[in-house]
């Protein structure tokens, strides 16, 4: 745990400020990178300028203050040099931890963003420190310079002087150029894991003389999701809330959670399509103080829950899960299926979005809870398919898996209105049966083969007739034939061509003729395009047609006409099958 800072001259200062750790050591999370700072320290391999980045909270202007204290730090007795391990005695230690050390300058990129002010700031670069070693620049949020910013920086930041360092600190690491990142020495600070935040959190609280209950630090250390200074706001928070030992329930009402409990009851509703019940219950979390959003994640988190111990059903059995997760848990996955649960999870991740951003979050969260209650009454889209293809129809079901033993009526997937007037349709068209998110199709008649394509443009035409309007594209523009034969075609794509279309287009053939046809791809050059032979068509019908003596006289009777269509008057001619010549 960091030693608490000294409070002297302040009444009071917030957990977060007074346990910020003063050195490498008291630092939490971040192994790797304390290791690498220590190594470097120790062999005098310092970089000249540093990149921290990583989450809010983790650390990142910590460090950089830590760097600052073990470039400067003399020792007590004023002789030492750089350390990784500063003494917190000397006179430059003691003034960088109370943020007055004059070579220390921490600036705050989203408050000086412009050229002018970088400028400025770089005008002390070549001034050597007042009284200490090294003069260290730490410039948090860094990636909200303006583009104009860095490049007034990238010089001084390439060559700096001996005396100077920069520490940088951002949480969006994307936004930073990369002509800055490859000047200095980056490390990801990690987001903190629950089981450190806890201790660190256990500590703090022993140190405040606070009794509070493991489930209790257990809320705040996920809340705080992977932050300790988020963290500790939360317990500064808890602490200030509770009178006398802060219990669970404290900490729930605090972070508006749902009681564990009433979460497996809501669940539970769910999965048996109780939509009056589920209902009742989220109403009254609600009126409790749960955040409704919070409670839809909440779902979320448990189905995530459920899923793991259903694949891995050790997972229940580890150290520190609870008495609801392993034992209530336990039972509900044994219920559900995978697919059932891959199903409630698409439909929470897609409330949640709902609920976040609804004017009325509540009403919002209910629609989620009613659309739940529905699905638990559906099949799966596995057992539709299998279902229509042996030609029978939906076979009903129980209201939800986890009420396996309950036996009230059912609907069946696929109920027609009975007031809906009956429409005929042809008998050669799909009829398609939507149930929640899953669209089966079934022909009401076999489906009729196609005859076998005698030439390569058959296929193509084929291809249109069939509504393949990408494949057919493809094979008229990016395949050049190189030779063909029915049940078999060889052919050159081009880069433009998809890496599937051979076994795509084959496939098809294969289904819409009843014939194995083979498509291969081949190196020779084949011939040109189905395009470009339509292109050169084009092209030698329209110097046919300008050669002709009477366009040439039409074209030269009305100045700045031009040929738009080609047609064969024979072919335009033909009989229609009513006796009619065509329009």
């Amino acid at each position: 745990m960091p030693a608490a800072e000294n409070t002297v001259g302040a009444t009071y200062r917030v957990l977060a400020r007074k346990y910020r750790p003063t050195t490498f050591d008291q630092l939490i999370g971040q192994d790797a990178m304390v290791r690498t700072l220590t190594n470097a320290f120790a062999s005098g391999r310092i970089a000249q300028a540093f990149m921290l980045t990583g989450v809010r909270g983790v650390g990142k202007t910590t460090t950089a203050r830590i760097i600052a204290r073990a470039l400067n730090c003399v020792g007590p007795d004023g002789k030492g040099g750089p350390t990784a391990a500063p003494c917190g005695q000397c006179d430059n230690c003691t003034a960088i931890a109370e943020d007055r050390h004059v070579d220390v300058l921490e600036l705050d990129a989203a408050s000086r963003t412009g050229v002018g002010e970088m400028r400025e700031l770089l005008d002390g670069v070549r001034y050597r420190p007042v009284s200490a070693r090294y003069k260290v620049y730490i410039i948090d949020e860094v990636h909200m310079l303006s583009t104009s910013a860095f490049n007034a920086l990238l010089k001084t930041l390439e060559e700096p002087p001996a005396h100077v360092k920069f520490v940088f600190a951002t949480t969006e690491i994307r936004k930073v150029p990369v002509t800055v990142l490859s000047r200095c020495q980056r490390f990801d600070l990690r987001r903190i894991d629950a089981d450190t935040l806890i201790k660190l959190y256990t500590d703090v609280a022993k140190a405040e003389d606070v009794e509070i209950a493991p489930a209790a630090l257990a809320l705040i250390a996920r809340a705080a999701d992977g932050s300790a200074r988020d963290g500790l706001s939360l317990l500064d928070q808890a602490i200030a809330r509770a009178e006398g030992a802060i219990t669970e329930d404290d900490v729930r009402d605090m972070l508006g959670l749902a009681d564990r409990t009433q979460l497996f009851d809501l669940y539970d509703l769910l999965m048996r399509g109780d939509a009056k019940g589920a209902l009742d219950l989220m109403g009254a979390l609600y009126a409790s103080g749960a955040d409704p959003a919070v409670v839809v994640q909440d779902l979320l988190e448990l189905t995530h829950w459920l899923t793991r111990i259903k694949l891995a059903p050790q997972a229940a059995e580890a150290p520190g899960v609870a008495e609801a997760e392993r034992v209530r848990g336990g039972a509900m996955a044994g219920k559900l299926t995978l697919a059932h649960l891959a199903r409630v999870w698409q439909m929470l991740l897609k409330g949640l979005g709902e609920v976040q951003s609804a004017p009325l979050p509540l009403q919002a969260a209910e629609m989620v809870v009613i659309r739940l209650t529905h699905a638990a009454d559906l099949p799966t889209p596995a057992d539709l398919v299998r279902q229509l293809q042996d030609g029978g129809a939906p076979a009903e079901r129980p209201r939800g898996p986890v009420a396996a033993e309950r036996t009230a009526p059912t609907t069946t997937a696929f109920a027609a209105a009975p007031t809906a007037p009956a429409r005929s349709e042809p008998s050669d068209r799909p009829r398609a049966f939507a149930t929640g998110g899953a669209v089966a199709a079934a022909q009401t008649e076999p489906a009729v083969l196609a005859p076998n394509p005698e030439s390569f443009a058959e296929i193509v035409t084929l291809l249109g007739e069939r509504r393949e309007a990408i494949l057919q594209a493809h094979l008229k523009n990016n395949v050049h034939l190189v030779r063909f034969e029915p049940g078999r075609l060889e052919f050159r794509p081009d880069e433009h061509a998809p890496r599937t279309l051979a076994n795509r287009l084959g496939a098809l053939l294969s289904e819409w003729t009843g014939r194995r046809w083979v498509v291969a791809i081949s190196g020779e050059p084949g011939e040109p395009t189905l395009a470009a032979q339509e292109a050169a068509t084009d092209r030698r019908e329209r110097a046919e047609a300008t050669a002709h003596p009477l366009v040439q006289a039409a074209l030269a009777t009305f100045p700045g006409a031009t040929i738009e269509a080609i047609r064969d008057l024979a072919t335009a001619a033909e009989p229609t099958t009513d006796g009619e010549p065509e329009a």
